[in-house]
């Protein structure tokens, strides 16, 4: 009974963020002119504190990343590229750069990881990352998607290919867990988990739909390839609540309890008390 009216604040979180000035002119004057007003503020000082940096020439090499995340993150394969922030730019160049925006908390860089084990910072390849930004309202006003698609059903879900979906939950899921999330992937053939989280002793296959299309081939693959190490499988969509076999379900608009329906699965599973 309350899935749908769930979902429609979910869609409305998409256009505000979850910055609390958005979220005030939100939430007193309902007013979505007003939460532009406010994100389009935070972006400009934001680009005013690059100016920042004890190198004047690192501004525009920041600038420019600031600005190719939303291109980067509307790629199927989503691996930060340099050469897409600028024709014929070298990581060398960059990579100080990208760094200043880490550090200051504007983007997460999340590690590509060769297999499911622990530590988990022990098997990050390195050379393979993608870059989310801290809010997904700030993503959204970036990317110059207008608030216009609250109003036109599930389109905004399906924007950027669920990048918007895929910023939100990795939002959610930082604040859950105490490791930094990262993704796994292979080229030949080519499989992809969104995200990969470690709850205490155990690495989690996280996937994230922007809607209820339920496909889940990644999921399957990486299963066949680790099936002692995959205690429990995370699929994010607009479906329903649900544990099927080790697969939970989780609606989107429950991201925020993810580590406790996670614990429930495994207790259910028959792994200890979750």
């Amino acid at each position: 009974m309350f899935f749908n009216q769930l979902a429609e604040k979910l869609k409305m979180f998409f256009v505000t963020g979850g910055m609390p000035e958005a979220v005030l002119r939100w939430a007193v004057q309902q007013d979505v002119a007003a939460v532009q007003s406010a994100l389009s503020s935070m972006l400009e000082a934001y680009e005013r504190d690059f100016g920042k940096h004890p190198q004047a020439s690192e501004f525009a090499k920041i600038s420019l990343i600031w600005h190719a995340v939303p291109s980067q993150l509307a790629k199927e394969n989503k691996k930060f590229l340099y050469r897409v922030v600028k024709e014929g730019a070298r990581a060398r160049e960059y990579e100080d750069a990208l760094q200043w925006l880490v550090d200051a908390q504007l983007v997460s860089k999340v590690y590509r990881s060769s297999a499911p084990r622990l530590p988990i910072a022990a098997y990050d390849d390195l050379s393979a990352f993608k870059i989310y930004l801290a809010d997904v309202g700030l993503l959204r006003r970036l990317s110059l998607l207008a608030p216009s698609a609250f109003s036109e059903g599930a389109r905004l879900f399906t924007e950027f290919k669920g990048a918007l979906s895929e910023n939100y939950v990795l939002q959610s899921l930082k604040a859950q867990f105490e490791v930094q999330p990262r993704y796994w992937s292979q080229n030949n053939p080519p499989y992809e988990v969104d995200f990969l989280i470690q709850r205490e002793n155990d690495i989690i296959p996280v996937e994230v739909k922007s809607d209820a299309n339920l496909s889940m081939k990644s999921l399957r693959k990486y299963q066949e390839k680790f099936p002692s190490q995959t205690p429990v499988r995370v699929r994010f969509s607009m479906d329903n609540l649900k544990l099927d076999g080790n697969l939970l379900n989780i609606p989107l608009f429950l991201a925020d309890h993810a580590d406790r329906l996670i614990g429930l699965a495994l207790a259910q599973l028959g792994y200890g008390k979750g």
